[in-house]
């Protein structure tokens, strides 16, 4: 059986997984793909870390480009995390023509344009099946199996942590606070969860699969990135009296101008759709193409042996390309969508929360304020209160431009009869494309 010398620059969780699952899976390897991988060598960055990882000591280097040096090393697997010390070595090793495999969406989201030109000038294939969603094969399903199909929309739960902490705020009705101190816990959420709950993890794994999806590389700043750390309890109640259920969603879909929609926010969704019912650190994808129509897509989206697992795929993949070279090197540009849709201009429905004083006519002057911005009112709900205390007021609101709103609720957090900042989500009804 021949055997492939390969190089894994870094060595935490997700390495210590591949290094692992490579060895005990070797035979069950090499029976499907009848090559072997010898990891030759193993970049970290403290030689001297204690590690649960059983690696033989002389297979470490300090020196992430002892793995570019060695000739032998035919595919390199970056895993380093981080952003400018990632770029130089996924670039430096398609200039050596070695093969990458990664895992770092963030590097991908922010160079992936760069990244994916230079593969493609040298014709050195970039994999990174471990980027989105863990153990859910979505980019290579985007790649291939749907190949002939326009991606009409996707909608995903694409972060485990806000995931869990949005399941228990509405399951047992947990503020935030509560809701992410039980997933640090339990080790869903990391010591400092900035990332997962502002969106950003999220948002970049969005950004790498509307760029797969439509063609051309997206930037961040053409994404809508909101967190969940403005949700209350009393958001995940009234919710569900109407019928939703709220989730952190990455919504990407293709506009009948040409143009896509890229954004990642906590949005009202029915109960009765599929998506509703994904709890705790799951992810899911529901993705709609043209030809297929709707698919689904569930499973782990993080952890050690769900990325472990992305990463070993694209191995296997790279010693195919190794072996039979074709036309491929990761992403493909294409002109047949032009740009993403600028975020004012992007319609929705939405769930307006506000805290007014419980008095006549409140109600009239907000309707007022909404009415001359062209924003309709589908539905109000108003939880009784006591005499002379704040009161909860919940309008859903018809579909409308976000730049409309957005004016409109500066007009009616000017009203002296509201008490505070507005609550704005959106309401995604998933209709036809």
């Amino acid at each position: 059986m021949t055997t492939i010398p390969i190089g894994l620059a870094g060595l935490g969780t997700v390495g210590a997984g591949v290094f692992h699952h490579l060895r005990e899976n070797r035979a069950l390897i090499g029976e499907r793909l009848g090559v072997g991988f010898d990891v030759r060598r193993i970049a970290v960055r403290d030689l001297a870390k204690p590690r649960d990882a059983d690696v033989p000591v002389e297979l470490l280097t300090s020196r992430a480009m002892d793995l570019l040096d060695d000739p032998e090393i035919r595919i390199v697997v970056e895993l380093m995390g981080g952003l400018e010390l990632a770029r130089s070595f996924v670039c430096e090793a398609i200039r050596r023509g070695k093969l990458v495999v990664t895992g770092n969406k963030a590097l991908l989201a922010g160079h992936g344009a760069e990244i994916f030109s230079l593969a493609a000038e040298r014709k050195v294939p970039v994999l990174f099946e471990a980027a989105v969603a863990g153990g859910i094969p979505i980019i290579k399903t985007l790649r291939e199996a749907l190949i002939g199909n326009h991606i009409q929309s996707i909608h995903a739960i694409l972060n485990g942590t806000s995931n869990y902490i949005l399941t228990r705020m509405t399951e047992s009705g947990l503020g935030f606070e509560a809701a992410l101190a039980e997933a640090q816990q339990l080790g869903y959420a990391e010591a400092d969860p900035t990332l997962d709950v502002s969106g950003w993890d999220a948002a970049h794994k969005a950004i790498i699969l509307a760029s797969l999806a439509y063609g051309f590389w997206v930037r961040g700043d053409e994404v809508l990135v909101e967190g969940i750390t403005g949700i209350t309890a009393a958001d995940i109640r009234f919710a569900d009296g109407l019928g939703y259920r709220i989730k952190h969603l990455a919504m990407i879909k293709a506009d009948p101008d040409g143009t896509i929609e890229v954004r990642l926010h906590p949005t009202l969704i029915p109960k009765s759709h599929v998506l509703a019912s994904v709890g705790g650190p799951f992810n899911a994808l529901a993705v709609r193409g043209d030809v297929v129509g709707d698919t689904l897509f569930y499973g782990r989206g993080a952890g050690r042996a769900p990325t472990a697992s992305a990463v070993i795929a694209d191995l296997c993949e790279a010693a195919i390309l190794l072996e039979s070279p074709r036309r491929f090197y990761g992403f493909t540009p294409h002109g047949l969508y032009r740009a993403c849709k600028p975020q004012d201009e992007v319609v929705s429905a939405y769930y307006l929360r506000l805290c007014v004083e419980d008095k006549p006519g409140v109600l009239a002057r907000v309707a007022t304020v909404l009415g001359n911005h062209t924003v309709g009112i589908s539905s109000v709900v108003q939880p009784e209160s006591h005499e002379n205390e704040a009161a909860a007021l919940v309008l859903m609101i018809h579909d409308a431009p976000l730049g409309r709103v957005r004016q409109a609720l500066e007009g009616i957090a000017a009203l002296d009869c509201v008490k505070a900042a507005p609550v704005l989500l959106r309401v995604e009804s998933f209709s036809a494309a």
